[in-house]
């Protein structure tokens, strides 16, 4: 199973997605979605998992949940928009992880791509995709390509959108 994961698109629907996302099985959006449309265009390639984020309206918002936890190949998924990062948490956050640890935890918010284990919480993978959109002080407009199989994950590819467009 192949994942497409991605965040802040911030209304912008980078040309690359197609090629990059269209064979995943599913596609991750970790919140500020920013517009209907690319929640729209997202569904048209793959099935699609998506949070609301704090630019996020209320058209998103009724589409979409803030956080959502959810079962793929056997691993335990969480995904949110705002919840820092490991040793720096959001308030609650990681109260919340210690009580029910999934095996993968998806954010976004940052626009900072991070990739990593985190070894006091069973080694669950924490993955922030960075940002897809144009809006931020981020240079590079990144998505990750999750592959899992059999219950392992496999790889984390880390897309570079601008260098595929």
């Amino acid at each position: 199973m192949v994942l497409g994961i991605l965040s802040d698109t911030h209304g912008f629907f980078h040309p690359a997605l197609p090629d990059v996302l269209g064979d995943v099985d599913l596609i991750l959006h970790a919140g500020d979605i920013g517009t209907p449309d690319v929640l729209d265009r997202l569904e048209a390639l793959a099935p699609t998992r998506a949070v609301w984020g704090n630019v996020d309206g209320q058209e998103i918002r009724r589409r979409t949940a803030e956080h959502q936890r959810f079962t793929l190949d056997g691993l335990a998924f969480r995904m949110t928009h705002i919840a820092g990062r490991p040793g720096r948490w959001q308030r609650g956050m990681g109260q919340a992880l210690r009580a029910e640890t999934p095996d993968v935890f998806v954010c976004g918010h940052s626009h900072i791509l991070r990739i990593e284990r985190v070894a006091d919480l069973g080694g669950m993978l924490f993955l922030n995709p960075g940002a897809a959109g144009r809006q931020g002080f981020h240079r590079v407009k990144t998505c990750v390509r999750l592959h899992l199989d059999a219950g392992k994950l496999r790889q984390a590819e880390v897309v570079h959108l601008d260098e595929d467009a």
